[in-house]
């Protein structure tokens, strides 16, 4: 894909290709450095050290503000939601014509946010946007460990009434079970630190 990509921006006399980095951490270090200087990144969603989500979250503790292209082969709107909330200033997929993704680098080395549409007065939806701050609790005692048990002990209700909510909270969530509630919780923690 890098190798396709580089080729097409060689071609294209409106580019040009100052390098590539095969990792998430190697891009932060190019920001860092800032040498050679670039206008704008273009990040894989999926790296081979850490996603691009981790790479904008690094980017934006350490103060780095390049310009950042996701390129993902994910049609999932819950990441597009995430790279805009982190701050990416443009969002191609990978299935899309290289046109459209050489169209969103010119916006975005202008200044400009391009990203497929979405209701942007819904992006700060998350699934974990939805609970009460009461189920907010108790799926973090949930990603602590705490068994039903114990839940019920430390919360004074019985152990059905814990299962009660806990389908409540399973079915909010869209989530069939346990683990995947505590992976969806650890994934929404990790991004929105």
């Amino acid at each position: 894909m890098v190798a396709a990509l580089s080729d097409l921006a060689t071609r294209d006399e409106r580019f040009e290709l100052i390098g590539s980095v095969e990792t998430g951490r190697a891009l932060i270090k190019a920001a860092e450095e800032k040498s050679p200087s670039f206008d704008v990144a273009v990040v894989a969603w999926k790296l081979s050290d850490i996603d691009a989500g981790e790479v904008l979250i690094e980017l934006q503790r350490r103060q780095l503000m390049p310009r950042v292209v996701i390129f993902s082969n994910d049609h999932d709107i819950g990441i597009l939601k995430q790279c805009v909330r982190l701050g990416a200033q443009g969002y191609c997929y990978q299935f899309d014509d290289p046109c459209i993704l050489f169209d969103t680098l010119l916006a975005v080395a202008n200044g400009r946010i391009c990203i497929p549409y979405i209701d942007v007065a819904k992006i700060n939806e998350t699934p974990l946007s939805c609970l009460t701050a009461r189920e907010l609790e108790l799926l973090g005692v949930l990603a602590d460990g705490w068994t039903n048990l114990q839940i019920a002990t430390r919360t004074g209700i019985s152990e059905n009434t814990v299962k009660y909510h806990l389908k409540n909270l399973y079915d909010k969530l869209n989530v069939r079970n346990r683990a995947m509630a505590v992976a969806l919780y650890a994934s929404e923690r990790r991004y929105n630190r």
